[in-house]
């Protein structure tokens, strides 16, 4: 078995990557995204941590966040995001992807990949442009334009704060798309 390394930075700040399994449109369905923004609410309440940033793509999702001083759990917090996405989402009579034995012996289901990808942010320009791949993702992928064109991200909340302009990174305005060759490495697509 594989051994994966995790970046344990007590109160930390991550990206992460999660992605459906076989990359099922699941977040294409209303309901999903609804239970999915309820579920991070939920653990959020459970065990506190601040969503900086976060795109939902029909796919997978990217998200950055800062855990409380001297908290390094992530994971246990994507672990019970999953679960009881799963179990709530299953509840609703969606069905799951078939998965193999061996990951039904490891009891995990056929809606998630397994594990996720995580990078520790490092500084103030890595937060920043880790902030930018998320709110241009839809772009990137080709499903809009203009990254205000997309309704599940979080740069509608960036744009009122003035963080953004509306019409940031927008193809149209853009002679080429943007650039993220200096980070590809830790955004794990």
């Amino acid at each position: 078995m594989p051994n994966y390394i995790r970046s344990f930075i007590p109160g930390g700040t991550f990206f992460f990557t999660v992605v459906t399994n076989q990359r099922a449109s699941l977040f294409s369905n209303m309901i999903a995204r609804s239970l999915l923004g309820n579920v991070l609410r939920d653990c959020q309440q459970k065990w506190p941590f601040e969503i900086n940033a976060i795109v939902l793509l029909p796919d997978h999702l990217h998200a950055i966040w800062s855990l409380p001083q001297g908290d390094i759990d992530f994971s246990k917090r994507w672990s019970w995001v999953k679960k009881y996405f799963t179990q709530y989402w299953l509840e609703t009579g969606a069905v799951e992807a078939k998965i193999s034995t061996a990951r039904r012996s490891e009891k995990r289901r056929g809606i998630w990949q397994p594990r996720f990808w995580e990078h520790a942010i490092l500084d103030e320009n890595d937060f920043e442009r880790h902030f930018d791949y998320i709110h241009y993702n839809p772009v990137k992928h080709g499903y809009v334009n203009c990254p205000h064109e997309w309704k599940y991200s979080s740069f509608h909340r960036w744009v009122k704060k003035g963080v953004y302009s509306r019409d940031w990174a927008c193809r149209e305005q853009e002679k080429q798309t943007m650039n993220f060759n200096d980070i590809n490495q830790s955004v794990g697509e």
